[in-house]
């Protein structure tokens, strides 16, 4: 049965929906409840949203309540959280049926900023299990708690795409318009890849911009939490709201309060570097990467080619030594602290093999390579892992680009994505449309520590240049879910 006409409502970007809210054009109860009935009309065969907020209206008439001049910058504004954030009263999992009964009390601090923003949580989304951190090979999108995501660009009868992970769920609804905006997280591509593959904005913050404390970790040296969202302008306004130091999380207190005011000119005069060279680029990656080099040009940037810097001493792909060692101690802080299920990676483990026809259905590698470290960070091997991820990703990489003047590196589709969270610099994914149609392709902008808001000025010009974010065609609802598709 096909859909009805999608409600104006979903059309506004965050920004937008806000300024309605707060001028009391619309009420915050009103958009909370064409979003609850878009997720039960789509989500069925999306699977993006694992957990719906029962109190969300209750949240919404109490913002509607609110005076005038209480109303936050995120007024009334529907938020999906992805299922590895901790939020006060649903459970959060990980996408392990392990912790189907883990029931944080408290939010993390990023939802706490964003519920006294006025945001409204509508729910949960759906992920790569443990992040995309347990084993080799399994797709994008999958979760033993949330079965496989899909991506809202599949064709019916026709073309089946990968949904990007880790932060699929959070990829697939913005696009499919079940939120807002949604909040991932990053190890390494986990916002910027289903940003990409979902056709929407993708923002990774300078590590420590955004506290990790209430969020299931894999590495303390490159976690953090970013928005997913309509346009670059939302993703500014969502991160000026959650970042900030906290008291709990270490890095983050490098950082003062971000002054994330866009630059509407920033483009004029800008110098980018393009990294075109690239192995393997297959055509969507070209002519997204030539439209938007064109795009840039013609809105006043200077476009420069280069190669990459350390591409000859061997940096490029994902390396993991630093996140198998990393991941073991992290993990075992945060489920010391869990209200039901596994206490410890071990316990993880035996559980699993306890079970496997429900919750290892492509394995656990990366577990069991984890477990087997010693757990402490002591090992020489780590330190060299980590020395070298930061040598070739920035004095031998990023470093070597900025220090020639550049505003920021454009990659064509998410390439560099790695590098940049081994850096631990910002990133932000950027849809381009393909003169064939179909899907969007995008780029990826990369720019150096804390330049958050000088990037996201940048990403909105292009973005703008360009268009606009566009939405799938609405067949959601009765498309099939196609097969999984497993990412390399």
């Amino acid at each position: 049965m096909p859909l009805p006409v999608p409600d104006p409502i979903l059309d506004l970007d965050v920004c937008a929906l806000s300024a309605a809210t707060r001028r009391g054009d619309l009420t915050c109860l009103e958009v909370t409840l064409t979003y609850l009935a878009r997720l039960e009309a789509v989500n069925p065969r999306l699977r993006a949203v694992v957990a719906v907020n029962p109190q969300a209206a209750a949240d919404a008439e109490a913002l509607d309540a609110l005076a005038a001049g209480a109303r936050g910058t995120l007024h009334g504004v529907p938020i999906l959280i992805k299922d590895n954030i901790d939020v006060a009263g649903l459970p959060t999992t990980a996408g392990s049926a392990l912790l189907r009964a883990h029931v944080p009390a408290q939010d993390a601090p990023l939802v706490a900023r964003l519920r006294a923003a006025g945001a409204v949580i509508l729910g949960k989304t759906n992920l790569t299990e443990w992040a995309n951190f347990m084993t080799l090979g399994m797709p994008n999108g999958y979760s033993s708690h949330g079965g496989q995501t899909v991506n809202p660009w599949n064709e019916p009868g026709g073309a089946v795409y990968d949904t990007g992970g880790s932060s699929s769920g959070s990829g697939a609804a913005v696009a499919a318009r079940l939120a807002a905006a949604a909040i991932g997280t990053e190890t390494s591509g986990s916002v910027v890849s289903p940003a990409h593959e979902n056709a929407v904005i993708g923002l990774k913050p300078t590590l420590g911009f955004v506290p990790r404390t209430g969020i299931v970790p894999i590495s303390h040296s490159q976690d953090t939490a970013g928005p997913i969202t309509r346009s670059a302008r939302d993703a500014a306004l969502i991160l000026g709201v959650i970042a900030g130091p906290d008291p709990s999380d270490e890095a983050s207190r490098r950082f003062g309060p971000p002054h994330l005011v866009l630059d509407p000119q920033a483009l004029s005069g800008a110098h980018l570097g393009i990294v075109g060279d690239e192995p393997g680029l297959d055509a969507d990656e070209q002519e997204g990467l030539q439209t938007a080099v064109k795009t840039l040009r013609a809105a006043g940037a200077a476009p420069h080619d280069f190669a990459w810097p350390a591409r000859a001493a061997g940096a490029g792909g994902w390396r993991m030594e630093v996140l198998v060692y990393e991941f073991r101690p992290a993990l075992d802080a945060y489920l010391g602290g869990v209200t039901a299920g596994p206490r410890s990676l071990a316990e993880v483990i035996a559980a699993n093999d306890a079970d496997p026809e429900r919750t290892l259905r492509y394995g656990q590698t990366l577990l069991h390579a984890a477990q087997g470290t010693r757990g402490d960070l002591s090992e020489k091997a780590y330190r060299q892992a980590r020395e070298r991820d930061l040598r070739l990703s920035r004095t031998e990489g990023f470093d070597v680009l900025f220090a020639q003047g550049l505003d920021a590196v454009v990659f064509p589709g998410i390439r560099g994505y790695a590098e940049a969270a081994r850096a631990g610099y910002p990133s932000v994914a950027v849809p381009v449309p393909l003169a064939r149609g179909g899907r969007p392709g995008g780029v990826l902008l990369v720019g150096p520590e804390g330049s958050d808001a000088r990037l996201l000025s940048l990403a909105s010009g292009l973005n703008r240049a360009l268009g606009g974010v566009q939405f799938p065609p609405d067949w959601a609802a009765e498309a099939g879910t196609g097969e999984p598709v497993v990412s390399s």
